[in-house]
């Protein structure tokens, strides 16, 4: 394994638990505090100033000017960005559906798709070894997401699965964009188009999502700014799980970074028992093992 491929697996990690800490206040946001468009915007408002600044900062540290951006670099970027912004709106509003674990695991699709997507828009191509593992792993979320909602039918056909598998989808096609955005950055510095491909996306998520909640709902942007003393580390974490992603997305195949992040379920497991209180199945544990089997194939074989 080399230095290279121990960064992306390090930074896919790191990324996973910034996002459960980040999810575990987003959840806390939407559950009275906030809307869902509020705890959505909160997520990028509280987030952009301490990405600019760290963009505009490493810049000035290295000695480097701002780098040129053509129009893929913008298509990529905002295509990814509005992408996000849907996905992460999918999931607040699964969070009034499902358990915190369970909600999380529906957005797990998103491996699968963001193999196939990353194939046809960018040519990223998965190993046959790598895809065992991401099967593996995806037997593994299935199961953890086979619980079906009193009153709401067989799992496949209620709001929480659309939500969720919407969701995936989504965040398939924002981690395709952010890969594709990155990629046209001339720079052989990982970090340096990491960061700036960030600092635009998030500042055109938060100005977008502004005015969107001006629009429809009135008040919201108020109460977002009220919510300040949690939100802030929600914005602190989003960014730090974003940075993580992006960095990993310039070393590597935005899929096996997913796969590799499916650690994100473990995480969410031990905050549903250690902070909402929820007990977890034995099927869950038998997710868990294979979730684990399939990361730690990717780890050894990719």
């Amino acid at each position: 394994m080399t230095g290279r491929m121990e960064a992306w697996i390090i930074l896919s990690v790191a990324a996973a638990a910034f996002q459960t800490l980040r999810f575990m206040l987003q959840k806390h946001l939407s559950m009275g505090a906030l809307s869902t468009g509020g705890a959505t915007f909160a997520r990028f408002a509280y987030s952009m100033p301490f990405v600019v600044t760290l963009a505009l900062g490493y810049l000035a540290y290295s000695g480097v000017a701002w780098p040129h951006l053509g129009g893929a670099f913008w298509i990529y970027a905002f295509s990814g960005g509005l992408a996000q912004i849907l996905a992460t709106w999918c999931v607040v509003a699964l969070f009034a559906q499902r358990n915190f674990a369970v909600g999380i695991t529906f957005k797990k699709t998103e491996v699968i798709q963001t193999a196939l997507i990353g194939l046809i828009v960018l040519g990223d191509r998965i190993s046959l070894t790598g895809l065992v593992a991401i099967v593996i792993g995806l037997v593994g979320v299935l199961i953890l997401s086979d619980n079906r909602i009193a009153g709401q039918g067989a799992r496949l056909f209620n709001r929480a699965a659309g939500l969720g598998l919407a969701s995936g989808a989504l965040f398939a096609i924002s981690a395709v964009g952010y890969r594709g955005a990155t990629l046209e950055i001339a720079s052989d510095d990982p970090f340096l188009r990491a960061v700036v491909s960030l600092a635009i996306v998030t500042t055109s998520q938060a100005f977008g999502m502004a005015a969107w909640l001006a629009w429809r709902e009135k008040g919201e942007i108020s109460r977002v700014i009220a919510a300040r003393r949690t939100a802030v580390w929600m914005g602190i974490t989003g960014m730090g799980g974003s940075l993580c992603w992006f960095t990993a997305f310039t070393l590597q195949n935005a899929a096996y970074v997913f796969a590799v992040g499916q650690i994100e379920v473990i995480f969410s497991l031990m905050a549903s028992v250690l902070f909402f209180r929820e007990r977890v199945a034995v099927r869950e544990l038998l997710g868990i093992g294979l979730l684990s089997a399939s990361i730690l194939g990717l780890v050894l074989l990719v």
